[in-house]
């Protein structure tokens, strides 16, 4: 995997934090700006509204930036060169080009090399102003990434009408799973003291296409919908709107009891329904443009509905008839398991949604993680996906990598999500992908979404490390569009954060895009899954077990023993197959067929079963283990032979992390088969080499305080 690096002459790089994000908008080469200057000699860009002034300042900022010089303004025409920007309603010049912006939608935008008056003009027109917004940080994308800006005519709109950030963030500032400091809200001094980080928050999200966010963790505190932080939730609703983007609140099922003096928060009492419909009320009449709930309900311990004996769907439309007056939307996660055990938990969320298909009102939204599980490294999609035809369902990314390394271990999710939404789930027959289930052309849903679990803080770079950025990057890009290749939005996210010199862009692209598979087998290797340790989730922890839940514990999900190791999920088990449509669950049960990513996801094998390298299973797991490892080793010596096309401090912190990283994969490589050879028995295959310690050393490792508990 490792690119060697031919020796060149490249200028040093200043000093960066990070903070500027892929909006650096760093001069581009000599050579390159004197062509781009004749493609941009001008801007005409209305300023009447505050998203024309935002569009406006974004493209005065981003040009001047990559152009090395202002870039003048004006009124009309007057060379070849310029860029005209708006709408019908904002520029003379849209309307007198008849341009068709009839399918565009509110946020589409077309970007169109013209003629104006016999100069070369490029247009970038739209339906709405904060169309007009995302086309702009679309063409300053095409020149952050080299792309030529001749002969334009593209035409974008979004697949998915909810693109939103859930940010798992206390009152207090805590971030639940957070690895990058406190949050970003600084609750306190809202809503007198607006921090300009916010816009620079605004600006990031609006050059994805992101325009919803959950600004507080779905274990809420019901006092998010107190008065006083209602203002304060004003604020910032007020600096994010020229960017299109509305604020939602995590809502607590039971704040009609905690913050109304109710005795109940039963969602058929007529007392609770007009408390919702009052609050509702209220925070429109603070935030006239609210997106919405979301709710976590009835689920590790949060209030719900079941409470009363009521069902999801009863819950969900409570909350519908309050918001529906307003416009608003209910996300209600569908991320639920039962106080009852079952016997495998994996079938929990299935089992208590398919039974309400149809029973909820048309603006409830049900958020499905992409797994069954929680996020894992690698779990097959979740059933859900086009089992619920009569409701639209929208998908949960984690974008903090609560399971895969927290901020320090470099793992690009994009295939992750890739995988994810191309998997086909036959539910209409072929084609019926996860990504056609969620942008609700499969079942003919106008509502649709995607969420992602905000890996943001209050870090300087953002994400606590510097390739983190790119999983934000890239989530905002595929819920824009979730067909696009996550090979190429890493190209343009590494282009536009570090350079667009091809001798780095190659094997720093080769890096990420192998680099989650890395982190699956040097932790979950072959469908082995929830093997972290306990609470935390920082480190190995196999040999996990007791404690409250045996859903908690790890080896209620690997179920090793002397004779092999593997959740049986087949029809001879617990029959999770099932779950999925025909075609689909007829190759998970064929222990033959199943893809071998999922093998000990789906089958309990004996260790001396034949993996399809020809290895058995014992030696296939060590090799795999040892080959993650392998990989970050390559990442690390790749990353040490590019200094001289990055900063400096950049440079090194990314080279620490892999450091941290490289041992890390250690660690969990040599604790997982110090814990598995004392249930297979058998030797380590010649030429691997044996853990570092024993598996005492490694049982007795705490860490009481590492970052972003659930506390």
């Amino acid at each position: 995997m490792a690119i060697a690096c031919a020796p060149a002459a490249v200028l040093p790089a200043h000093a960066e934090d990070g903070h500027d994000l892929w909006l650096r908008y760093r001069q581009v080469a000599a050579s390159q700006a004197q062509g781009y200057r004749a493609q941009a000699s001008q801007l005409i860009a209305a300023q009447g509204t505050p998203t024309q002034v935002a569009t406006r300042a974004e493209l005065l900022r981003g040009l001047g930036g990559l152009l090395g010089a202002t870039l003048p303004t004006s009124e009309t025409v007057t060379q070849d060169g310029a860029i005209v920007v708006g709408t019908a309603h904002s520029s003379p010049l849209v309307t007198r080009l008849g341009l068709d912006l009839g399918n565009l939608g509110a946020e589409g935008y077309l970007i169109r090399s013209v003629l104006v008056d016999g100069r070369r003009t490029t247009v970038i027109a739209a339906r709405e102003d904060i169309g007009a917004l995302h086309g702009a940080f679309h063409f300053l994308r095409l020149m952050q990434t080299s792309q030529s800006l001749e002969r334009l005519d593209l035409r974008e709109s979004p697949r998915l009408k909810l693109r939103a950030l859930n940010h798992w963030d206390n009152l207090d500032r805590y971030v639940e799973r957070g690895y990058a400091g406190a949050s970003i809200w600084d609750w306190h001094k809202l809503p007198d003291y607006v921090d300009p980080r916010y816009t620079d928050y605004a600006r990031a999200n609006a050059s994805l296409g992101i325009n919803a966010t959950v600004l507080n963790n779905v274990n809420a505190n019901a006092l998010s919908l107190t008065p006083a932080y209602l203002q304060k939730t004003a604020a910032l609703a007020g600096v994010f709107r020229p960017y299109g983007i509305r604020v939602f609140l995590s809502a607590r099922f039971s704040a009609p009891m905690e913050i109304g003096d109710l005795k109940t928060a039963d969602p058929l009492d007529p007392a609770v329904q007009r408390w919702w419909r009052s609050k509702a009320d209220e925070i429109y009449r603070t935030i006239p443009d609210f997106g919405g709930f979301l709710v976590k309900a009835n689920s590790e311990g949060q209030p719900g509905p079941q409470d009363y004996g009521r069902s999801h769907a009863e819950g969900a439309n409570m909350l519908s008839d309050a918001l529906t007056p307003h416009g608003g939307t209910v996300m209600w996660r569908a991320f639920v398991y039962s106080n009852e055990e079952t016997n495998d938990r994996a079938k929990q969320a299935y089992a208590e949604f398919v039974p309400l298909d149809g029973k909820f009102r048309d603006n409830v939204l049900l958020q499905v993680k992409n797994g069954a599980i929680d996020f894992q490294p690698r779990e097959p999609f979740h059933p859900l996906f086009g089992a619920m035809p009569a409701t639209p369902l929208m998908m949960e990314f984690q974008i903090t990598k609560e399971y895969l390394g927290f901020a320090t271990h470099l793992v690009y999710l994009g295939p992750l999500y890739e995988e994810t939404l191309r998997a086909d789930t036959h539910a209409r027959g072929e084609g019926s992908t996860v990504a056609r289930v969620i942008d609700g052309s499969v079942d003919g849903h106008v509502l649709s979404g995607m969420a992602g679990v905000a890996n943001i803080g209050a870090d300087r770079n953002w994400s606590g490390s510097h390739f983190d950025q790119a999983n934000w990057y890239v989530y905002g890009r595929l819920a824009w569009n979730p067909t696009l290749s996550s090979r190429a939005i890493a190209e343009e996210w590494v282009r536009m954060t570090f350079s667009n010199d091809d001798r780095f862009v190659s094997p720093v692209v080769e890096m990420m895009m192998g680099s989650r598979q890395a982190a699956v087998d040097y932790m979950t290797p072959l469908g082995l899954h929830h093997l972290m340790a306990r609470g935390h989730h920082h480190g190995p922890g196999p040999w996990v077990h007791g404690g409250p839940r045996a859903d908690w514990t790890s080896v209620y999900y690997h179920r090793a023993s002397k004779q092999g190791i593997g959740f049986d999920r087949s029809t001879r088990g617990s029959n999770a197959v099932a779950q999925y449509f025909p075609r689909v669950a007829r190759q998970f049960d064929d222990v033959q067929r199943v893809p071998e990513e999922f093998l000990l996801w789906f089958h309990d094998v004996p260790w001396d079963y034949k993996t399809r390298s020809g290895r058995p299973l014992w030696d296939e797991l060590v090799h795999r283990y040892t080959r993650g490892v392998g990989y970050v080793r390559e990442m690390r010596d790749s990353w040490k032979g590019l200094g001289r096309y990055v900063d400096a401090e950049r440079h090194a912190q990314v080279d620490a992390f892999l450091g941290i990283q490289e041992k890390e994969a250690q660690w969990w490589r040599d604790a997982s088969i110090a814990y598995f050879q004392t249930l297979s028995g058998r030797p380590l295959p010649p030429g691997f080499a044996p853990p570092a310690h024993s598996l005492d050393y490694y049982e007795a490792l705490e860490f009481p305080n590492a970052p972003g508990d659930g506390r």
